[in-house]
């Protein structure tokens, strides 16, 4: 049996919408989808027939092809493209296609013109997808975000009790990851380039066609005539044109890796967060309950955080990824990479199911989180009176005998020996002052929020502006 990549290792990707618009069967049909445009292109220039590029559509259809097969030709050229224009050219043939079909067929390219212009439609067409989710988990996480925007719990650093803070503020900051990472996926998207550059990347052949066909233009004539061929593929493929073939300049592969990196991190942080609230000694925060989701093999009482999980595992996965497309980048040689390039298909495709995943999975988890402001309530008393002595240092010491250094000691000796520092403070401030109404405001965690709200208006409304970007 020829070993098919379904995902059963890679449960982040596997079921979802990306796990088809990056399937081998995507590409296989980007690397048609390239050709039979190119063909078009030339029909629309006089360069072949329009009866050829119909006789190349109709067979560009990936159901027409044996996959299994294609894979098993690949290593014979170390790549897809060759053994698939073989297979082509015989479809050709078998449908009585013109002659001339098979000439027009892939002239003056090379395999990395179709193979990259191929992935560069495989990452366009999953981040469309991608986009979509992650408005769907914005816009939720905005709405939860202001329905607590009045719900004070303790902000935590370095693990520990901090101070106070919304949870409104906290999914804010998780909204502002992902509306980040949004943009980087626009501005990468929108420069998704095509790759045009013949056997070496100066378009020698296609100048050649060019010039047989007419002979008196110039050199620089014919420049201009191949820009515009490569511009007119380019959109038929709704891609951009580039100012030159990048067969060795990686620069459109490294924006792209990195921002669906970039959305990794942020739904990263988002379920790291989850998954922190989620343990029932922290009892903060639930995934949604969904039939057939999150149980046990062993333990049936379990209800594993499913999605948050697979999202942390995406967000493991991802780096070293990206670290391969620079590794790739960064030793490209010649006018073509010597294994450089062969490694960047893989983790460039597990990038983007990587990211497709995240935008799924948190897109689900956003919409159906419980929140459980009870729980926070009680977290937040853990620390006491302690949870806001970073105000009552800036406060009280000027009213304290001893200054700043008697607050420390008290501060200490509250967290020593476990008396309440509400307590311990009221021996030591003026005996004229209205000491219980004066703590009572001091040590409110509810008055030490500082622009907390105004942070959770701004980030909502810079969603608002990407979404609708």
């Amino acid at each position: 049996m020829y070993p098919v990549d379904f995902g059963l290792l890679s449960p982040a990707w596997a079921s979802t919408p990306v796990a088809s618009t990056a399937s081998d069967a995507a590409f296989a049909q980007g690397m048609l989808d390239v050709e039979a445009a190119w063909v078009k292109v030339q029909a629309q220039a006089g360069l072949c027939s329009v009866a050829d590029a119909d006789a190349v559509a109709a067979i560009a259809r990936v159901e027409l092809y044996d996959l299994a097969a294609l894979a098993q030709k690949g290593p014979d050229g170390a790549n897809a493209l060759i053994p698939l224009l073989s297979m082509m050219r015989a479809k050709l043939v078998e449908s009585d296609a013109p002659g001339t079909a098979a000439l027009a067929l892939h002239r003056g390219a090379t395999s990395q013109d179709i193979i990259d212009s191929a992935l560069m439609l495989v990452a366009s067409r999953s981040i469309t997808l991608l986009r979509g989710d992650l408005v769907s988990a914005g816009a939720s996480l905005s709405r939860l975000s202001n329905e607590h925007g009045s719900t004070v719990c303790v902000a935590r650093s370095l693990t520990q009790h901090a101070l106070p803070t919304l949870f409104g503020l906290r999914v804010a900051n998780w909204l502002a990851g992902i509306t980040a990472a949004g943009r980087a996926l626009d501005a990468a998207n929108a420069a998704l380039p095509v790759q045009w550059g013949g056997a070496a990347g100066t378009l020698a052949s296609l100048h050649q066609r060019l010039g047989a066909t007419h002979p008196y233009k110039s050199n620089h004539r014919l420049a201009e005539h191949a820009e515009e061929l490569t511009a007119g593929l380019a959109a038929e493929l709704g891609l951009l044109a580039p100012i030159a073939p990048w067969h060795t300049m990686r620069a459109p592969i490294l924006a792209l890796g990195s921002a669906l990196a970039s959305v990794n991190a942020a739904t990263g942080t988002f379920a790291a967060d989850v998954l922190t609230a989620s343990r029932p000694e922290i009892g903060e925060l639930s995934e949604p309950h969904e039939a057939g989701k999150g149980g046990s093999s062993a333990m049936p009482q379990k209800r594993n955080p499913v999605h948050s999980v697979l999202l942390r595992n995406a967000a493991l996965a991802a780096p070293g990824h990206l670290a391969t497309l620079y590794n790739a980048a960064g030793t490209a040689v010649d006018e073509r990479p010597d294994g450089g390039w062969h490694a960047e298909w893989s983790a460039l495709r597990e990038l983007i199911r990587l990211a497709g995943a995240a935008g799924h999975h948190g897109r689900i988890l956003a919409a159906g989180l419980n929140v459980f402001p009870e729980a926070m309530a009680r977290n937040l008393a853990l620390s006491g009176d302690l949870l806001v002595s970073e105000r009552i240092l800036a406060v009280a010491s000027p009213l304290v005998a001893g200054g700043k250094a008697k607050v420390d000691e008290l501060v200490a000796e509250s967290v020593r020996t476990g008396t309440p520092l509400r307590t311990l403070l009221q021996g030591e401030l003026p005996s004229d002052m209205d000491n219980q109404l004066f703590l009572d405001d001091l040590l409110d965690p509810s008055g030490y929020l500082g622009s907390a709200t105004e942070f959770i208006t701004r980030i909502r409304k810079d969603f608002n502006d990407w979404k609708v970007a």
